[in-house]
């Protein structure tokens, strides 16, 4: 389903009576959706109207125990209307007891990688997730969180579930745009609003163009804007300090296998550290170590690892790619990352994303974050490609700002200013930068479009 009221009432209704809800990424193919099923073992399929023709596309490859209910005014045959099926129903509570260790979720991986992977989630988890959100946030029922992203991904709503634990409200966008979001602030009074790197990008050069502007908006209620998924450019939040420079502000990081943010957070008494993603969350542990787990020295390159009780349950039905992520409780995240002075953790890059050119090391979102300082670049993304010299080189995929022209010389004779003469990228490439909807570059697809 689409971001919708009647998607909250189907969560937490799935989770109150005790059984799993699996929330489905609504860019799932048909073969995808059957492929979350057959694992998930499925008994109730909820679907909203724009994903009818995908069932009826795999309904005969499916168990025929499955019951099928269309959130929609029209259904084809074999389906339950929404309506129809909860008309009658007590709204009392199914008196079904629960504790903390019983597992309640899903989810499945957005699948960049390859196949989705089912990450189990259990009520200690998602409790785990407001509590921290809120201590970080510190969330009040006078607040009006801004809820924008897909409810399927356990990131925003999580943080959403800071002030959901206090009683605050929340506005649910579903509409994405720079004016959708201001408007929502301005007329419903929001205070907090969660972006994707991207959208904070479309905020700004709206402003930086005109198309809107500060005055015709009342903000002075939006007190945090923060933002999660993916390395976020120090150059980006700079800028938007200029328009916002008394917004509070945080940098989140987290993974599904941790139930979404918060295991490290920049916080928003830190901004001064813009560029790390922070210390370990409230109730958090995180250390970076070498390849035999060892913890290393500051300032050298290792892998971030956390401990804490939002850690999932397991991989579900892969006990050998769990006890790989999951050792000793800590939880291997696969992102390379260093320590300063202070204590605070900077990612590098993802260990599979790492270019080894010559022999030496490229971390690809160095090269992007300076980048996106270029007065011209509106969207990066860096890959390595194949080369029968020197193993690999770094390609720059950009996406200029609308009205502007890139040459590749500029962007060579600008990157060979300010980094490392192996770290310039071998070639440029202007394109689209593509992103999942939760913000994230598809480095695959750009390899598999670029590598040959």
């Amino acid at each position: 389903m689409m971001n919708s009221i009647n998607w909250l009432i189907v969560y937490f209704g799935i989770l109150r009576t005790g059984a799993w809800v699996v929330p489905l990424n609504f860019r799932f193919t048909s073969q995808d959706f059957k492929y979350c099923a057959d694992i998930s073992k499925a008994k109730v399929m909820i679907i909203g109207e724009e994903f009818i023709e995908r069932v009826d596309q795999i309904k005969k490859q499916l168990p025929g125990r499955i019951k099928y209910i269309a959130v929609a005014d029209s259904a084809t045959g074999y389906m339950t209307r929404f309506s129809d099926s909860v008309r009658g129903y007590p709204t009392t509570s199914p008196g079904i007891e629960l504790c903390d260790e019983d597992c309640c979720s899903l989810y499945f991986t957005s699948g960049t990688t390859g196949a989705p992977k089912p990450i189990l989630i259990t009520h200690s988890n998602l409790k785990c997730a407001a509590i921290t959100e809120n201590v970080h946030h510190r969330q009040t029922k006078e607040d009006n969180y801004v809820l924008i992203p897909p409810l399927y991904h356990a990131g925003a709503k999580m943080h959403w579930f800071g002030s959901l634990i206090v009683g605050g409200r929340a506005t649910l966008l579903k509409e994405v745009n720079p004016k959708s979001i201001f408007e929502a602030v301005h007329t419903e009074r929001g205070t907090i609003v969660w972006l994707l790197v991207p959208w904070a990008h479309d905020i700004l050069v709206s402003l930086d163009r005109d198309e809107i502007k500060k005055e015709d908006y009342d903000l002075s209620c939006w007190r945090l804007m923060h933002i999660g998924a993916q390395p976020v450019p120090p150059a980006l939040v700079k800028r938007w300090k200029q328009y916002f420079p008394n917004m509070q502000y945080d940098t989140n990081y987290g993974l599904t296998e941790a139930t979404g943010p918060g295991c490290v957070h920049l916080g928003i008494e830190n901004e001064r550290k813009v560029g790390s993603i922070g210390k370990p969350g409230f109730n958090w542990e995180a250390k970076v170590v070498d390849e035999k787990s060892n913890i290393i020295g500051r300032g050298q390159i290792g892998e971030l690892i956390v401990r804490g009780d939002g850690v999932m349950r397991e991989y579900y039905k892969n006990p050998e790619k769990t006890a790989e992520t999951i050792r000793d409780g800590w939880l291997y995240t696969g992102d390379m990352a260093t320590i300063d002075g202070e204590g605070f953790i900077f990612l590098v890059d993802r260990k599979k994303d790492v270019i080894i050119t010559g022999g030496e090391n490229i971390y690809p979102v160095e090269v992007e974050d300076t980048l996106h300082n270029y007065h011209k670049v509106y969207d990066v993304a860096v890959i390595g490609i194949p080369d029968e010299r020197l193993g690999e080189i770094a390609v720059a995929i950009i996406d200029p700002k609308p009205g502007e022209n890139i040459t590749e010389t500029e962007i060579i004779e600008f990157c060979s200013k300010n980094l490392a003469l192996h770290k310039v990228p071998r070639k440029v490439v202007l394109d689209k930068v593509p992103r999942n909807p939760t913000g994230k570059i598809e480095k695959p697809k750009l390899r598999e479009k670029y590598a040959k």
